[in-house]
């Protein structure tokens, strides 16, 4: 009981612990898996259940059940893999392919026989026979161009009708086969390729969102790097000059002159801590009414309602610069390390002091401690 309970919850942790683009993308692929399923329950078996008449008919239906079940298994490790190789991750093994393939040619064979030994009460072999290339086809679809494929279900289709011809040649019966088979095509298309293209287009907008906050954090570097560059640039260039001019000095015996190119070098050096300073101030001060301001627009575009009660008006500038970069922390910790759907931000100043809350819905499992620095 204990076991089960920690693997439980272990799966649990797992699950908070995925991306919200992870969880669609695993819920995807559990709905694709299942549509196999349901269809194979809804046109093969229970389309076979009561049609069948005979010993050969019981022996054949039972052999093709057991090939759409093993369809849908290899449909089931395939699965992955085709959306893996549409999303750019890796490349199908062949052998999958080929096997998903070869047991839908063997189903086909098998529906062909019943067909032909008149073992199933008429028109009830239509629903096992749309089924019978669908598991291939969910995911070979998913794994060649769209015309490619629409090229290839219609050479299928042609070959499809013209097997049909020679077990039952009449044109209602060949009309009904290239309407399933055809039907069959379009389901794949609309549901397996478009699911598969909604998954495409979700994971290159978080792609982009990614490279976006890289490119934000680069800018902010250079921008950084040429405030350095500016106030440090003009001053160790003087102070290069008036201390090379001082070694030349101190060699012709001139020390009083050395020594005031010296004082000269040390002031602008003191100047240049400072205007260091002020610049690293700049960055590392935090406005609290800009960063109440900002947090709703930054978490309503995540996705996240966020309501925010509270003024920084009045409270001292040092004070608003420690709760600015809480603010701005918090809300990081939101966008990155939870899934909230609602975020709350209040602040209450009072005689005793000031209080900054910040609630969301989102907290995942509690994180064992970084290694980072809090920088």
């Amino acid at each position: 009981m204990g076991a089960a309970t920690l693997r439980g919850a272990d799966v649990r942790v797992r699950w908070r612990d995925r991306s919200k683009i992870e969880r669609v993308e695993w819920q995807t692929q559990f709905m694709l898996r299942a549509v196999n399923w349901l269809f194979f329950l809804a046109w093969s078996a229970l389309g076979l259940v009561g049609s069948l008449e005979g010993r050969t008919g019981y022996l054949l239906g039972g052999a093709l059940i057991a090939v759409n079940v093993a369809q849908c298994l290899v449909a089931d490790r395939h699965m992955r893999a085709a959306l893996d190789q549409y999303l750019g991750r890796r490349q199908v093994p062949r052998a999958m392919t080929v096997a998903a393939g070869l047991l839908g040619v063997v189903a086909l064979g098998l529906i062909a026989a019943l067909a032909a030994s008149g073992s199933t009460k008429a028109g009830l072999i239509a629903m096992p026979l749309m089924f019978a290339p669908m598991p291939f086809a969910s995911t070979y679809v998913l794994v060649t161009p769209v015309w490619t494929f629409v090229r290839q279900a219609a050479v299928g289709v042609v070959v499809g009708v013209g097997l049909a011809a020679l077990v039952r040649p009449t044109a209602v019966a060949l009309m009904v086969v290239a309407g399933l088979l055809i039907l069959c095509a379009a389901l794949c298309l609309a549901c397996f390729r478009c699911s598969g293209w909604t998954l495409s287009v979700m994971w290159e907008s978080e792609h982009a969102r990614e490279v976006e906050a890289r490119l934000a954090v680069a800018e902010e570097r250079l921008r950084f790097g040429r405030d350095l560059h500016d106030v440090m640039g003009r001053n160790l260039a003087v102070v290069a000059l008036k201390s090379e001019l001082a070694v030349q000095l101190a060699r012709r015996g001139q020390e009083d002159a050395a020594v005031a190119q010296m004082i000269e070098v040390q002031r602008i050096a003191q100047e240049s801590q400072k205007e260091v300073r002020a610049v690293v101030r700049g960055y590392r001060e935090a406005d609290l009414a800009a960063e109440l301001a900002g947090v709703r627009g930054v978490l309503s575009a995540a996705g996240i309602h966020c309501t925010v009660t509270g003024s920084a008006a009045g409270l001292p500038p040092e004070v608003q610069s420690a709760l600015g970069w809480v603010v701005r922390e918090a809300t990081t910790n939101v966008l990155r390390h939870g899934d909230a759907k609602e975020c709350s931000v209040r602040l209450a100043a009072g005689p005793e002091g000031v209080v900054l809350t910040v609630e969301n819905d989102g907290v995942t499992a509690r994180a064992g401690a970084g290694g980072g620095s809090g920088l």
